[in-house]
């Protein structure tokens, strides 16, 4: 293990790692108040948990995946089925369902859900990316997503729903889709959106939406996690007020300090100077992974490289946007650094896999 590790690309695993270790010194501060560092140690078994997947991954043979077509969609009607039991199975948590409760851990089968639809997509449009002028392929590549989106968006996981269809669009467009296609589907997006907002929205998703919409509105209701968050990234200044001296979040002010806002956590107690730090590590991965895609040699890999990196993208965009307040709270994690087990070790499996495809190309 500790040879493979050498023989690493660490210009792909120096990044993430010195991420999720940001999150983990987050995690361990906002647990000094409430002197439980129970997700503090947890996350860090899932770190050692995703290493040890990562290493696999990154000695499979990934051709494997691009050849046997059986296989990925075994796969993928495996994820959906796990998401189809959430909806039966799993507790309900602030009127919720989006993971199974195993012990004192809870597995969320949607973030491996966006590492096989990474795959699934990946091995389509590698075979047929000459024939994106026809709509039969945009139309059951979508179907492919759409079934995963529905379970997810009943569970209710709007974030997540919006975060498989980025990924969907990111392969589309690098697959060569032809642009009146692409605003077609755009106008087919909004359409949808318009429907839902009047048929299958709850209310609190609604309320959401208008609250960010008009800031003013509720500032101790549905605009409070919001606004706290803006109080705690203003209130760090340039060097941050020290791990374990940020008042909103050691005093409970900053809701899900754990998760969701961990980045108003870390910019308050690490500053201007930790989040361009923090920044800075998101750039040197996606760089590096779109390295991975440039050089590939074969469709397969290019294109997974790519969902992935827009895996990465699309929440880190939504989630500091959550915390900045320039998008509404949806519930998505910032990757590698809030607190979750299955977010990271997927991840971990996803490096692994572009590590292979970039050893063996």
């Amino acid at each position: 293990m500790l040879k493979r590790l050498k023989n690493l690309d660490w210009s792909l695993i120096a990044p993430s790692f010195l991420l999720t270790g940001f999150g983990l010194l987050s995690l361990y501060s906002s647990s000094i108040i409430r002197n439980d560092y129970s997700n503090f140690q947890k996350q860090l078994v899932f770190f050692l948990i995703g290493i040890v997947l990562m290493l696999f991954f990154s000695l499979f043979n990934w051709k494997t995946l691009k050849e046997n077509s059986s296989l990925i969609l075994g796969i993928y009607f495996i994820c959906l089925i796990a998401l189809l039991g959430i909806l039966f199975f799993a507790p309900t948590v602030r009127g919720v369902k989006t993971w199974y409760k195993i012990g004192s851990f809870s597995l969320d089968p949607i973030e491996f859900t966006k590492i096989v639809l990474i795959i699934l997509l990946s091995k389509y449009f590698s075979k047929r990316h000459v024939e994106m002028y026809q709509v039969r392929h945009i139309l059951l590549s979508g179907f492919y997503v759409l079934l995963p989106c529905i379970l997810v968006f009943f569970q209710p996981n709007l974030g997540s729903v919006l975060i498989l269809i980025s990924i969907w669009a990111w392969i589309l467009v690098v697959s060569g889709i032809h642009l009146r296609h692409f605003l077609l589907l755009v106008l087919c997006a909004l359409l949808v959106f318009s429907l839902g907002w009047n048929f299958l929205l709850k209310d609190y998703q609604k309320a959401r939406i208008m609250g960010f919409m008009s800031p003013q509105l509720e500032p101790l209701g549905i605009n409070w996690n919001q606004n706290q968050a803006k109080i705690a990234i203003g209130s760090g200044g340039f060097f941050g007020a020290g791990i374990g001296k940020g008042s909103q979040t050691q005093y409970g002010f900053l809701p899900e300090p754990q998760n969701d806002f961990i980045f108003a956590a870390i910019a308050e107690e690490t500053g201007f100077l930790g989040i361009t730090v923090l920044l800075s590590l998101f750039l040197v991965l996606l760089w590096n992974i779109f390295r991975v895609a440039l050089a590939s040699q074969t469709n397969f890999s290019r294109l997974f490289a790519i969902g992935f990196a827009s895996l990465i993208i699309s929440q880190v965009f939504i989630n500091i946007g959550m915390n900045l307040g320039i998008l509404p709270i949806i519930g998505i994690s910032l990757p590698f650094v809030s607190y979750g087990g299955s977010g990271l070790i997927s991840l971990l499996i996803g490096l692994g896999l572009l590590e292979n495809m970039k050893n063996n190309p």
